[in-house]
């Protein structure tokens, strides 16, 4: 399996693909609240894909953004990529293709940009602290958890 990172361009058939992808995640029923993108969710966006063959298999979006303000552990004033979404196929996860995603942003932005940061409201939190934290190296900050009340 030979997977292909690309850093896609708005001129390309990339933008419907993932737009694609976004309607099978939200038909997953994965995520609290996730809505398939249109278009217009992506402008300003740096969009990267993976591919296999001519087939987007996965795709990462977000923007770089000068905090305006302080958050608990980083700066006002620093550089920070936020990571609007990552997404990977089901057939094609545990693979090793969200990191290869998420280790091009990163290799992308090391001159660029102090910090990676997300939100998730993922409904497998145990396998997004797993692959978050233990594979990607990041650190935990914050967490927002809720209990229907019957």
């Amino acid at each position: 399996m030979e997977i292909e990172i690309k850093k896609c361009e708005w001129n390309d058939n990339s933008i419907d693909a993932v737009v694609e992808l976004s309607r099978k995640w939200e038909s997953e029923d994965a995520t609290f609240g996730y809505c398939a993108n249109d278009q217009n969710d992506l402008i300003g966006s740096d969009l990267v894909a993976a591919y296999l063959g001519d087939e987007m298999v996965g795709y990462l979006f977000g923007k770089c953004i000068v905090l305006q303000e302080a958050i608990a552990p980083i700066e006002k004033g620093k550089k920070c990529f936020e990571i609007g979404e990552i997404y990977v196929t089901e057939k094609y996860r545990s693979k090793g293709i969200g990191q290869a995603l998420f280790k091009f942003i990163e290799n992308y932005y090391k001159q660029k940009a102090d910090y990676i940061t997300l939100s998730t409201a993922t409904k497998n939190y145990k396998s997004i602290l797993h692959f978050y934290i233990e594979k990607m190296g990041m650190t935990f900050w914050s967490a927002k958890l809720f209990k229907e009340i019957k």
